[in-house]
């Protein structure tokens, strides 16, 4: 809960996608224990929810997140106490293995932790009024939201280690170019257009959506003939999992040439 006793972290679905908002917003949606473990609970959720298709997720108020709550930096348990709890609540795992789509739809105070949980997800769209950093080589720390891997691979080596180790701002714009999110709206706009992306990933049928996810994420891990047998292997197992759907895959092939022929909106994928 909340200071106000309102739930850290909100859920509703919207038809198939998951509407997950981070919802401390008097606190700038800092991350605290609370948030973690509601998080947690929702995420698991999600993951368990075979109607779920796709996800965004969202902040309330003026800002997206801004990271870890400073506040809650005395509390802290033990190094011992702390490792277990990680250990047994990964929530930055779960985030980035969930077998769906996920959109991230920042706003305002995209900072630190905030913005790690945003490259956690598959993809980001920024409203116009974004402002991102990655502060924390400032404060005598390092990104520890899984920010220093997500970061160079989404952005490449030498933008990763400028964002990490200079801690400047950026704004939407500038996120926009170097490939950080991949559309950039104005703020009115946000949520409905998360939303659209969201429907449109989550036409992708489930298992398959998991498996595309898979062999992505983990390809980056491996040298290239290796990801290329992993792809493989994924494609060769989703084939017998769908026998008769041999005449599905040819229509949509069919269709993708089709929209792909056709003028449509410019976004930095």
């Amino acid at each position: 809960m909340s200071v106000n006793g309102a739930p850290a972290v909100l859920y509703e679905k919207r038809g198939a996608v998951a509407w997950v908002t981070l919802n401390r917003p008097d606190q700038f949606n800092a991350y605290n224990m609370a948030m973690r473990d509601e998080l947690f609970q929702i995420l698991a959720a999600i993951h368990e929810d075979t109607e779920v298709r796709a996800m965004v997720l969202r902040g309330a108020g003026k800002a997206f997140s801004t990271g870890g709550d400073l506040a809650e930096f005395g509390q802290a348990p033990s190094p011992i106490v702390a490792r277990w709890v990680r250990f047994r609540r990964d929530v930055w795992g779960m985030m980035r293995t969930l077998p769906i789509p996920t959109v991230a739809a920042i706003h305002g105070y995209t900072v630190g932790g905030g913005l790690e949980m945003a490259l956690l997800c598959d993809v980001a769209i920024a409203a116009s009024d974004a402002r991102i950093s990655l502060p924390e080589t400032g404060a005598g720390m390092i990104p520890g939201v899984a920010g220093t891997q997500t970061a160079a691979r989404r952005l490449g080596l030498g933008r990763a280690l400028d964002l990490c180790l200079t801690g400047r701002w950026i704004d939407a714009s500038d996120a926009l170019l170097v490939g950080l999110v991949a559309e950039v709206v104005p703020v009115a706009d946000l949520d409905a257009r998360a939303l659209s992306i969201a429907r449109e990933l989550g036409e992708v049928p489930r298992e398959r959506a998991a498996m595309l996810k898979r062999a992505v994420w983990e390809g980056l891990d491996l040298p290239l003939s290796e990801g290329l047998e992993l792809e493989q292997r994924l494609a060769k197992r989703l084939m017998l999992m769908n026998p008769h759907d041999n005449r599905t895959r040819a229509n949509h092939r069919r269709s993708h040439s089709r929209k792909s022929a056709a003028p449509g909106r410019n976004r930095a994928l």
